[in-house]
């Protein structure tokens, strides 16, 4: 998704901005960042990735969470990333537009957002106490990078083969490349 920087407002000032525009819009530090729409290979694999959790999380307390519902990473910080999951009760403002506490955010990638979604949203990700998983989707090559929680900080693996699967050990399944990236002509 394509980025421009807007103005500085207030967080209050940023949600009734945000809310009342048919265009998304991040807030990072009293700076408003529009986002712009994604790619069809963007949407497609936001689409597989979300239906395919959905079906392997049925009957589980995780639920997956669309682009359309916002993750706060701190007091000044709000983000749409392309899909979330929460486990357990969600943890929302008292408008139920903020989500707190996601287990797994996901993000792919475009050519402008690339350096962000690997750069400082991986780090304000990380920040979040409740996040487990942060997965980033390449949507132009098989390539999916996993950053999990550890004890002693964070690991990251990749995964490049359309056979494999990515481990998702706190949700207790495997999330398979093949079904990412089906219907993408890499």
């Amino acid at each position: 998704m394509a980025i421009d920087s807007i103005r500085q407002m207030t967080v209050e000032e940023y949600f009734a901005f945000d809310e009342a525009s048919d265009i998304r819009y991040e807030y990072i530090d009293g700076e408003v960042i529009e986002l712009t729409g994604g790619t069809l290979y963007h949407a497609l694999i936001v689409a597989n990735v979300t239906g395919v959790l959905w079906q392997l999380l049925k009957g589980s307390d995780c639920r997956v969470i669309s682009s359309d519902m916002r993750n706060r990473v701190n007091p000044t910080r709000y983000v749409y990333p392309d899909f979330s999951v929460v486990c357990g009760e969600p943890i929302t403002d008292e408008r139920a537009v903020n989500l707190w506490n996601p287990a797994l955010i996901g993000e792919v990638t475009s050519p402008s957002s690339i350096g962000r979604d690997r750069g400082e949203k991986l780090r304000y990700y990380q920040s979040i106490a409740s996040l487990q998983i942060y997965l980033v989707i390449d949507q132009h090559r098989v390539f999916v990078e996993l950053y999990e929680r550890q004890d002693d900080g964070w690991r990251r693996r990749e995964y490049r083969d359309l056979e494999a699967t990515v481990p998702l050990q706190i949700l207790d399944c495997d999330l398979p490349l093949a079904e990412i990236y089906a219907g993408i002509e890499i």
